[in-house]
């Protein structure tokens, strides 16, 4: 950790600092994070029964309003009694670290600013936080599961049609395109195989290599019919920089080994 910058504080390992890992339900601190940070959110109970030990948390009576999804105040409030079911660590070596950073925002120094680690101490007791059952907390769970059911787009009847956002037309402008690119691929007519390779050794003297929409527009010839003379005198490029172009098969070029142009 050094290297990475990090400084260890094991102070909590010297004094053995015994510490408890709880789990609590969501709600719950939901409801803790409401709190204005002074004061207490609640009381824990830690008590002996015949032996047992049996603890309890109760959340403070200002801290049980729920509210909805909208804000308002629900009409249900959050159970105050939770008690605690106690786990064993099971043969584990948990610890609690926390972490602070050694620097400061409007620091303007060049130095490394390292961030510090702390042990505070060695789980001893894990437990979960469970709510009572209770009138109030099935209320909850009710509302809940309505949330979590209601879905996220409703339907709705509207009294007049909308005219201010979309307009109906005849037809979109890329079908209108694509019909366009159809009629004049229909009107190009066949040239004669000689002159369409008269005409491809002529653009292939100036560039080494050609997209097959560049050779439609030099040629003026449907796209399937330039394909076939193409593959008798060129190969394509699928993959590599010069990916979906066409080039002169080494028989057929002009240029030397050393003298290949874009």
């Amino acid at each position: 950790m050094a290297e990475k910058g990090w400084e260890v504080d094991l102070t909590g390992a010297k004094q053995n600092t015994g510490m408890w890992l709880v789990k609590v339900p969501k709600y719950l601190s939901q409801q803790w994070a409401k709190s204005s940070g002074r004061g207490e959110v609640g009381k824990l109970r830690i008590a002996k029964n015949q032996g047992k030990t049996e603890v309890s948390f109760t959340l403070n009576e200002e801290l049980a309003s729920i509210h909805d999804t909208t804000g308002k105040l629900a009409s249900v409030s959050a159970p105050r009694e939770h008690p605690f079911v106690l786990q064993s660590v099971g043969g584990q070596m948990l610890t609690v670290f926390t972490e602070s950073s050694s620097g400061t925002p409007d620091d303007k120094s060049d130095s490394i600013k390292t961030d510090k680690l702390a042990m505070e101490g060695i789980v001893v007791q894990r437990a979960e936080c469970r709510a009572a059952a209770s009138e109030s907390y099935m209320k909850l769970k009710r509302m809940h599961i309505e949330i979590t059911s209601k879905p996220v787009r409703l339907s709705k009847q509207l009294d007049k049609a909308v005219t201010t956002n979309y307009k109906p037309v005849a037809d979109h402008q890329y079908n209108i395109e694509s019909e366009r690119r159809k009629k004049e691929e229909g009107k190009r007519a066949r040239a004669e195989k000689q002159q369409v390779l008269n005409m491809l050794f002529s653009a292939f003297e100036k560039h080494q290599y050609y997209t097959i929409k560049d050779l439609v527009d030099i040629t003026k010839q449907p796209v399937n019919y330039l394909k076939d003379i193409l593959r008798e005198i060129c190969t394509y490029n699928a993959k590599g920089t010069h990916k979906s172009t066409w080039e002169l098969m080494p028989e057929y070029r002009h240029y030397q080994a050393g003298e290949k142009s874009d």
